[in-house]
């Protein structure tokens, strides 16, 4: 038995199921329009829903030169899935060995461990060795082996497709209201709070949370950002600042919060922080005082922005 049947394998589903096959990174409006079909699909057949998932992004392994970073982890990732009502998800890990399984193979392991009877899937969807099962390679495959597949229409906001690549590029610019549109949901990040050099209290006056954030996870672009943090299910007020730390020469890229109106120790705690909007870039001053009057701004500009959505 191949490591993949062992994942599979690992799944007891309560019936028969609808499926559903990819990495679902951000779990979008996109894969939410989608995922809907597939459970409106699963009920009309009496069938259970599910989503099997990629542990990783298939590109870590195809091109690991450049390997993607993933809007939410794989843990998140299942959370939200299955607070969308998907009855059975399967965790599964891309492998070179996955890669080289023939569609087919593919589709009748699904059936022996799953109980597959139907499939709903993007309309650029492949699955199998060099991307050979295409829709219509696996409708025919369904006809013979006892499955069906329903093809799903790509959902646009504004005559943008919403998709994973389009979430990460606005990531990657800072946009974190347009990746928050895109999400449904404001984007977030967790992690325990670690130890800094320091300088954020002692120099500056703004102590700051360094958050330790997981590091397959794509961050937002270098900058300063309006966020909410969450603290032991207490929500608060912050600063946050994504970047090397450029005035005080180029460091390791970090994620600092600077909590406006809290008092305490946050050291060891998992937080969350979820972004509302980009104050500004990260930029080198000439001096600490000059970085100590722009921090006054930002938080005077945070406390704006997060006071008008609260």
């Amino acid at each position: 038995m191949t490591s993949l049947e062992e994942e599979l394998a690992r799944v007891k589903p309560p019936g028969e199921t609808f499926l559903t096959v990819g990495v679902f990174d951000g779990v979008h409006r996109g894969h939410r329009h989608l995922l809907e079909l597939l459970k409106r699909q699963a009920a009309r057949a009496g069938c259970v829903s599910g989503v099997v998932t990629f542990r990783n992004h298939p590109l870590t392994v195809l091109r690991p030169a450049a390997p993607v970073r993933l809007i939410t982890t794989v843990e998140e990732r299942v959370r939200l899935l299955q607070g969308m009502g998907i009855e059975t998800v399967v965790p599964i890990t891309f492998t070179l060995e996955v890669s080289r399984v023939p569609a087919r193979e593919f589709v009748m392991m699904l059936q022996r461990h799953l109980r597959m009877r139907g499939m709903v899937v993007g309309p650029d969807f492949a699955l199998g060795h060099n991307r050979e099962g295409t829709p219509q390679v696996l409708r025919v495959a369904g006809r013979e082996l006892g499955f069906t597949v329903t093809v799903a229409r790509p959902y646009e906001d504004g005559g943008v497709r919403v998709s994973s690549t389009a979430t990460r590029n606005a990531l990657a610019e800072g946009d974190v209201a347009m990746a928050s549109n895109f999400l449904g949901r404001s984007y977030a990040l967790e992690g325990e709070v670690v130890h800094g050099e320091g300088r954020g209290g002692s120099l500056l006056g703004y102590p700051t949370a360094n958050v330790a954030v997981d590091h397959d996870l794509l961050l937002p672009g270098d900058g300063i950002y309006a966020t909410w943090i969450y603290v032991d299910q207490r929500r608060y007020q912050a600063a946050t600042s994504i970047g090397v730390r450029p005035t005080f020469g180029l460091g390791e890229r970090t994620v600092e919060a600077f909590l406006l109106d809290f008092r305490g120790d946050l050291y060891q705690k998992t937080v969350r922080l979820e972004f509302v909007e980009r104050l500004r870039d990260e930029v080198a001053f000439d001096t600490a005082e000059a970085l100590k009057r722009q921090m006054v701004m930002d938080v005077e500009e945070t406390r704006r922005i997060l006071g008008a959505v609260a």
